[in-house]
């Protein structure tokens, strides 16, 4: 991984604090990042921070007059391996899908040339929204990747999905864009169930029925079959495995909770049963 550069731009939303986690174990792992940070994302997050982690100026306005005298986002937009989106606002995924270049960020996405990862962040209602939906299956169809977003409580009060993918979920997703296996697009279109981890069977409060797993399996199979261009949805029990990049990630706990997510998901082209489903329940 080392040697690979990676162009965040970050959002206006308040995930914009976890993608400060993502430069710091991107850098970990040898990938340097650059950042472009919406006006909106700094209400949430300080430039200062990011320029901090990143080692290098965070870039906002569109004219610059030195960058711009330099031609600056073209160059932010293809100087980099990748662009990773995070969080991508309902704004942001609509400026992009409809090819719209009114702010730097806005601009950088439309000049470029490189692939583009998006991780999605927003209240339930707008990630619902048919036109959240439209915009999204635009940017599929241009060959965008999504990461997340991920069902669970949000900033605003509301429960369901529109948090931001985590932090180990996107640096995962990088990793297998890097590292490339299968390659990339050789299954567009196919709809994928993985199933993984372990169902918890309660006793009593405290106690519960369990087989042994980890959930690394079923991880590394989702991440693969994302990588290739599948859509995945991965069913997860309570593993330790991060999820991988998913089109959609379900979480659940007892072997009826993952039954009746399989079954919702359905139909899909492949399924894939990585589950250590546990065999009994009191």
């Amino acid at each position: 991984m080392r040697g690979k550069h990676v162009l965040l731009v970050v959002g206006g939303g308040v995930a914009a604090y976890k993608s400060l986690e993502v430069v710091r174990r991107l850098a970990d792992r040898g990938i340097s990042t650059r950042c472009v940070m919406t006006k909106a994302a700094q209400e949430f997050v300080t430039p200062l921070s990011f320029a901090s982690l990143t080692g290098d100026a965070v870039h906002s306005e569109l004219f610059e007059l030195t960058s711009e005298v330099e031609m600056g986002h073209i160059e932010l937009s293809r100087s980099a391996d990748l662009i990773l989106v995070a969080p991508a606002t309902a704004d942001l995924i609509a400026k992009m899908s409809n090819g719209l270049a009114n702010d730097l960020a806005s601009t950088v996405l439309l000049a470029t040339d490189k692939p583009i990862m998006v991780a999605p962040a927003m209240n339930v209602r707008m990630w619902e929204h048919p036109a959240t939906q439209r915009n999204m299956a635009t940017l599929k169809s241009d060959q965008v990747s999504c990461v997340g977003p991920n069902e669970g409580p949000m900033a605003c009060g509301e429960f369901g999905f529109g948090r931001m993918a985590e932090p180990e979920q996107l640096v995962q997703a990088v990793e297998t864009y890097f590292t490339n296996v299968p390659a990339a697009g050789s299954l567009d279109g196919l709809r994928v169930l993985v199933t993984s981890g372990p169902t918890h069977e309660p006793i009593d409060p405290v106690r519960y029925l369990a087989n042994r797993s980890s959930g690394r399996q079923g991880a590394a199979i989702g991440a693969a079959l994302t990588a290739a261009g599948a859509e995945v949805t991965f069913v997860t029990g309570p593993a330790e495995a991060p999820p991988p990049p998913a089109q959609r990630l379900v979480s659940v706990q007892t072997a009826r909770e993952m039954h009746d997510a399989v079954v919702a998901a359905l139909p899909v082209d492949v399924a894939i049963f990585a589950a250590a489903v546990a065999d009994w329940r009191v």
